[in-house]
């Protein structure tokens, strides 16, 4: 009988020893799922914290290196800094080579960049030509319209939209300044007729001159190492030189100072910053201030979702006289006091 008892009290016991061990196992096994759960929900906070700090990349294309231009992009990358964007860029020069504003776009849309920054006429049309859907924003663009980037200034009607860098009375100006100063002067004129906005710059130079005093020579380039033939085989027949903002030209500015220096013939330019490569005079724009405020419709469109039609194209806010008096020396301009009060000075570099 003891016997009996004592088998009943050991296999009493090792039941309950392996329903303990059981039990173990499913608190084991909880205390797993628990965890999972803990690592999966740590791994959605992560990529929350990644989403709030989102980057992007922005294609910028440029036909040639000159002030100009890069002051453009230093100011559009400036207003992108200030908004406090996460941004990286993807800078491609096309050395003033058409072939290579094609690639470089293509490039851009192969890469699928957030945001295209096409600085100048053919580096925009470049873009237009290679997506309709990336967002393209463009500055240093002469005539938006005519060109056939935008509708209209009171419409982009696509992906494009940005700040044009002729100001609509600039070349007027500049004529009329001319007519009044340099009465009855033959101006001479060079551009690459390859640039539609330096055709479309001409056009409107020799629409001013009519009805005035003055009459105007033009000379075409293809290249930059062109510009200063063409200068000097002008230089025998004007009075005055005036380059617009055509890139090939202004890419090899320092070749018709040179002339313009030798010969005493002032040197009319597009813009500010050929001033300080020794241009005399211009009625222009501060490119810098172009491209800020690009870079602000840009910060509108990746961080606030708008499309390019959202935002309408523009023209540049002021425009001011500016001269270079060394270069009015050196060039034998006559001096008049008028240009003190009227004029913002700018020296040579």
């Amino acid at each position: 009988m003891r016997k009996w008892l004592l088998l009943i009290v050991i296999a009493t016991i090792s039941l309950l020893a392996l329903a303990a061990c059981g039990g173990g196992g499913n608190a084991t096994d909880n205390n797993d799922s628990s965890n999972e759960a803990e690592t999966n929900d740590s791994e959605e906070t992560n990529s929350g914290e990644s989403d709030s700090d989102e980057s992007f990349t922005i294609g910028a294309t440029q036909i040639v290196e000159h002030p100009s231009l890069d002051a453009a992009f230093e100011g559009f990358k400036k207003a992108i800094e200030d908004a406090g964007l996460n941004v990286e860029y993807d800078y491609q020069n096309a050395q003033d080579d058409q072939n290579n504003v094609k690639t470089i776009s293509d490039n851009f849309v192969a890469d699928n960049v957030d945001l295209i920054f096409a600085n100048s006429t053919p580096s925009a049309l470049g873009a237009q030509n290679a997506t309709d859907e990336i967002p393209i924003l463009f500055t240093s663009v002469t005539d938006a319209v005519d060109t056939g980037l935008v509708e209209s200034m009171e419409n982009s009607g696509g992906n494009l939209t940005g700040v044009v860098d002729l100001h609509p009375g600039a070349i007027e100006e500049t004529v009329e300044f001319i007519d009044q100063y340099f009465n009855g002067a033959h101006i001479g004129v060079i551009y690459n007729a390859g640039e539609q906005n330096s055709v479309i710059q001409i056009e409107a130079v020799n629409s001013a001159v009519e009805g005035t005093s003055l009459s105007v020579s033009e000379r075409t380039v293809s290249n930059s190492s062109e510009v200063q033939q063409a200068a000097m085989t002008l230089a025998g027949d004007v009075d005055v030189f005036y380059i617009v903002t055509d890139n090939t030209v202004v890419s090899a500015l320092d070749s018709v100072v040179g002339v313009a220096n030798d010969q005493q013939i002032p040197l009319f330019v597009g813009e500010p910053d050929s001033l300080a490569k020794g241009g005399f005079a211009t009625y222009g724009i501060d490119y810098f201030t172009i491209g800020y405020r690009t870079g602000e419709m840009a910060v509108e469109i990746l961080q606030d979702g708008k499309s390019p039609s959202d935002i309408k194209p523009e023209y540049p806010p002021e425009m001011q006289l500016y001269i270079n008096k060394e270069a009015a020396e050196i060039q034998g301009v006559e001096w008049n006091d008028d240009w003190d009060d009227s004029a913002e000075f700018v020296e040579s570099e």
